[in-house]
């Protein structure tokens, strides 16, 4: 994918050196190893009143967010093993925003409207949100709280060495699609779908509810590429198949298949490897919003 030199977004809030000891993620356990470590350590604060007061200050500053036990148990891992390289990572996201910002408040604009862009909030290890904790196991996400995106980087080293998709437009598709949450969240369809969700019966009726606006995130991805190609021509050879493999390995049908060796349809929550490939390719060839109508 073509992205150097290219316009770096104003909207990127860089959490990456403080998000692995921030304790975003609210009550966290510590781990039995870490306990064994530190118990050493407060045995003796348990013998008088003032160690007793410097114990219970810690603790309520642990359950408030504030870990201090960080640095010792899982802080160290939420730090890049080659920081160039990770500056580097958040670069391009940082390019790859301002195009779709570039995208959409065109395609908005010729419809007669006004592009709000979404704030990205790029960190490594856990951080907050306007939704609750963000944590790298979340994988990137979109809150319509604060419409903010969230994309721990450490999701883009899973995904090239846990599920071998690989390449930097396989990493813009996946930002993409997060975007494409934003824009159902202006158009007022997750709204909508919240509401649908209250209204209907069972977990399976709330999945097939979700995995309808998934797919279309992954339609408006392919808008964005399109739009993108057709006014900066960023693609080169291959970026096509690193989203499509990325679409695939990330499908409900084959992320179960991978974990547990069947399948549950009725808990899928964003599509099969087939859908989600399926719909980035309407939105790529179309270009046009009326193509990713998955509510029909």
């Amino acid at each position: 994918m073509k992205w150097r030199g290219g316009r770096k977004s104003n909207n990127v809030d860089d959490r990456r050196t403080s998000s692995g000891s921030r304790g975003g993620r609210g009550f966290r356990m510590p781990s039995l190893q870490t306990m064994f470590f530190i118990f050493p350590l407060i045995k003796p604060l348990l013998k008088s009143k003032l160690g007793l007061i410097v114990i219970g200050i810690g603790a309520v500053a642990y359950f408030s967010g504030f870990n201090p036990l960080g640095m010792l148990d899982g802080g160290a891992t939420a730090q890049p093993k080659d920081q160039k390289a990770d500056d580097e990572k958040a670069a391009f996201i940082s390019t790859v925003l301002a195009d779709t910002e570039d995208t959409w408040k065109d395609i908005f604009a010729k419809a007669g409207y006004r592009y709000q862009e979404p704030k990205l909030v790029l960190y490594r290890g856990h951080t907050r949100s306007g939704c609750g904790g963000a944590d790298a196991e979340m994988g990137p996400f979109y809150c319509p709280n604060d419409q903010t995106i969230y994309v721990d980087l450490g999701f883009y080293d899973e995904l090239k060495h846990k599920y071998k998709a690989s390449g930097d437009f396989a990493e813009a598709y996946i930002l993409a699609h997060e975007v494409g949450h934003h824009i159902q969240n202006m158009q007022g369809t997750l709204q909508k779908v919240q509401e649908a969700k209250q209204r209907s019966y069972g977990k399976g009726a709330e999945n097939a509810l979700q995995v309808k606006v998934e797919l279309q995130a992954d339609c408006y991805a392919g808008i964005w590429a399109n739009h993108a190609q057709k006014t900066k021509q960023i693609l080169e050879e291959g970026d096509i198949d690193e989203a499509l493999n990325a679409a695939n390995v990330i499908g409900d049908d084959t992320l179960q298949k991978k974990a547990q060796g069947y399948v549950m349809p009725d808990s899928f929550t964003h599509g099969t490897s087939k859908q989600r490939m399926s719909w980035f390719l309407r939105g790529l060839k179309s270009g046009d919003l009326r193509s990713c109508n998955t509510f029909q």
